[in-house]
């Protein structure tokens, strides 16, 4: 090499390190940096990367001189050298930005920490701001963007340090980078302290050039209970919180608005060395299962096991989720419009679903409408079915309540083919799902229903202002042609578990006390009223033979099915012989008589309670959990007899997860129905019981809530028929009030 090379290159590197290199700030108050510099070493402690000792030593080495200026120049000359950003504040707190000379290093999946020196001479006591075009998060993303974001940006603006700025002129602040990929990647930052702050000529930003370490891969052995390969959900963090993989990196099947994701046996996730505590589980009949995993510089194999409390589906009841979406709400609409049936699938496996009706609705209508096929669809991994059908949700009757509509044969109203030309009316849009033989019910049952007490059952009159069942009121009392052209009734179910469980379950008790036999069916709303997982809410039906989507949906139709949060199970509830849902669950005595009611239960409670859930106001979520029906100061629950609304006996379980056979004397004075109950946990559907072959005529009150309700309900409805619809809407309503009528005469007084 030439001695021409040599000077040039020393020129160069010369030229370079005056380029990094950030200028000293004079005239700066030694005892507050002092301190400040104090918090700054306890956070980088905190943050797990902290200042090695030897810069420790030479910290206070520095601060200890008697020299205040010189002290000052010291630390700068310290800790400047891992500054990746210098900030330099105008008096005129405009805001500049300069490259420092830190080491520009981070690792694929992880999060790295970074000094910025601040040099404040306007004084300012506001927040600094950091952001990134490249930092912003997929959801939402056009697919050509999602490239340009892999970068991860926060500024540590918490304890020890302070939200704000001090105020001083020097002062070092953290910010945190976090790298999606492996490899060269080029970052734009930009730091303010406010709007209008930003420098002009674009000096606010500067552009680095990244090299990101990969991380290390981590496979994932996933097994059941019974040692078989499975899906499970995951949960990984740092000691800081950190989630990984990154929420705002995460595209399909990994949701952007959850904390876990799901990964089947023999898949992988990417971490970077360190220390993770990670919590696993499957589904509410799991135990979840926490503890740490360290990861090195070599790739590692983790193995997990189900632990399980209870398994329904090995005594014949099959767990269901009878509204979710892949579309709207949580999802994204950019770079797809919504996600995929796979995506969806895989949440199903991992929460150990077992049947998902993925309903197309309102958002992104013509997008999803593609992927109904009036069967299950081909992601489907038996006996884990997933199933395309509909939701009237943000078109058509959705005003006067949101129907979801399963099993259908033909997923568009005549007449076009979107959304734009469905019936006002709810009763039009039953009619024509129950010719093609569908399986029918209100979404969201209680919204619009709302109550002031907690009181079951109650007789306020509720507004019937929402999109729950509010015209449900009206719908019940009529018969609709089905498949055959035979009456069958307009509604089969109402849904449960995802609103207030007063509001929910008010409506269906007053008018099963007027005889009509609408069942319950549980639900989620995935992910709209709840975004945490699929299956929050559930209905588990009995099948005697093979699982399939149509016999589970014939299941919900004939009630033989009861709803939960998944924490308790009330399994083979029967009235004497009578088991419900089977043979119309019609039990008949000649007279008032005495009757046997058992069920095998099963519920389970943490040994400690879960902080204020229990006394939290039943309007809040979450709506049903098994937390609420814990009796204070034990893990016991309330099983409850209902007999027309009311419970007339309770015998307290242990809510450890065991199975226990529960049985009641109950007696019978005349046509009633009886249910199961632990309330808000779970809830059978009812045994019609029919005393000297009389209808149930329960409650004369009920039959003139009905009343009042069908009146309250047109009055707010009315106003959102077309023309070509008014005539239809009167006479479902005058229907409606006469069959109250009639009820009200020939019911029991109360």
């Amino acid at each position: 090499m030439s001695r021409k090379t040599i000077i040039l290159g020393i020129y160069v590197a010369a030229q370079v390190a005056q380029a990094q290199s950030l200028p000293e700030v004079h005239n700066v108050d030694l005892q507050p940096l002092k301190a400040q510099i104090q918090r700054l070493i306890q956070a980088k402690d905190y943050l797990g990367e902290p200042f090695s000792p030897k810069v420790k030593k030479q910290l206070s080495q520095a601060l200890g001189q008697a020299d205040a200026n010189e002290a000052v120049a010291a630390v700068q000359q310290i800790l400047d050298a891992q500054c990746l950003i210098g900030i330099n504040i105008n008096p005129e707190s405009r805001v500049k930005v300069k490259a420092g000379p830190a080491k520009r290093e981070l690792v694929e999946q992880g999060w790295r920490s970074f000094l910025v020196k601040v040099n404040n001479l306007a004084g300012v006591t506001a927040e600094l701001r950091a952001s990134s075009p490249n930092s912003r998060p997929h959801a939402g993303a056009p697919q050509s963007q999602i490239v340009d974001r892999w970068l991860g940006l926060s500024m540590h603006n918490s304890q020890p340090l302070t939200k704000t700025l001090s105020g001083l002129a020097l002062e070092y602040r953290i910010v945190q980078l976090y790298s999606r990929d492996a490899g060269k990647r080029d970052a734009k930052l930009s730091f303010d302290v406010g709007q209008g702050t930003q420098d002009l000529g674009f000096r606010n930003e500067v552009s680095l050039l990244f090299d990101c370490k990969p991380a290390r891969k981590v496979t994932l052995k996933v097994l059941d209970e019974n040692g078989k390969p499975t899906t499970a959900g995951f949960e990984f963090r740092d000691k800081l919180g950190h989630v990984y993989p990154s929420q705002a990196k995460r595209l399909a099947p990994d949701f952007h608005f959850h904390p876990q994701i799901y990964r089947a046996n023999g898949e992988h996730v990417k971490l970077p060395s360190g220390s993770y505590t990670v919590r696993n589980y499957r589904g509410p009949e799991s135990i979840p299962q926490t503890r740490t995993i360290t990861v090195g510089n070599a790739d590692i194999t983790e193995s997990f096991q189900v632990k399980r409390w209870v398994d329904p589906s090995l005594m014949g009841w099959w767990s269901g989720d009878h509204h979710i979406h892949a579309a709207g709400c949580a999802h994204y609409k950019n770079p797809t419009e919504g996600v995929h049936a796979a995506d969806m699938m895989r949440h199903c496996l991992g929460e150990d679903l077992k049947v998902g009706a993925n309903l197309t609705w309102g958002p992104w209508f013509d997008y999803q409408k593609q992927f109904f096929t009036g069967k299950i669809d081909a992601v489907s991994q038996f006996p884990y079915l997933l199933r395309y059908d509909v939701e009237v949700s943000g078109f058509g009757s959705h005003q006067s309540g949101h129907l979801c509509l399963l099993r259908l044969n033909d997923q568009m109203y005549p007449g076009g083919e979107s959304k734009h030309h469905w019936p006002k009316l709810c009763l039009n849009t039953l009619r024509w799902a129950k010719r093609q033989g569908a399986l029918v019910g209100p979404a969201h049952s209680g919204w619009g229903l709302n109550q002031t007490g907690s009181t079951l059952p109650t007789y306020e009159v509720p507004p019937f202002s929402g999109i729950g069942a509010n015209e449900y009121i009206a719908d019940v009392t009529h018969m609709v042609p089905g498949p055959d052209g035979k009456p069958v009734p307009a509604v089969d179910f109402l849904s449960m578990v995802d609103t207030p469980s007063v509001w929910e379950l008010n409506i269906w008790y007053h008018t099963l006390n007027c005889g009509f036999r609408t069942r319950i069916s549980g639900e989620t709303d995935f992910p709209c009223i709840y975004g945490e997982r699929v299956g929050l809410g559930r209905s588990y039906v009995k099948l005697d033979g093979k699982l399939t989507y149509n016999d589970w949906c014939e299941g919900i139709r004939a009630g033989r099915n009861y709803v939960g949060d998944g924490r308790s199970h009330l399994i083979d509830f029967q009235v004497d012989n009578v088991q419900m849902g089977v043979n119309g669950s019609e039990l008949r005595l000649a007279k008032a008589d005495t009757v046997l009611v058992t069920a095998k239960v099963a519920a389970r409670l943490n040994d400690e309670p879960i902080p204020g859930l229990a006394k939290r106001n039943y309007a809040q979520k979450p709506y049903w959990h098994i937390e609420r029906a814990r009796l204070e100061g034990t893990r016991k629950v309330p099983v409850e007899v209902i007999v027309n609304g009311y419970p007339i006996a309770k015998k307290e379980i242990i809510a450890d997860g065991d199975l226990r056979d529960i049985a009641f004397e109950v007696p019978i004075e005349f046509s009633s129905w009886v249910a199961l109950r632990i309330l808000p946990s779970s809830h059978t559907n009812p045994v019609f019981v029919l005393v000297d072959g009389k209808p149930i005529r329960s409650s004369k009150r009920s039959a003139e809530w009905c009343l009042a309700g069908v009146k309250k309900c047109r009055s707010q409805k009315r106003r959102f028929m077309g023309e070509d619809e008014i005539t239809d809407f009167n006479a479902a309503y005058d229907h409606a009030e006469k069959a109250y009528h009639r009820i009200i005469g020939e019911s029991v007084t109360d």
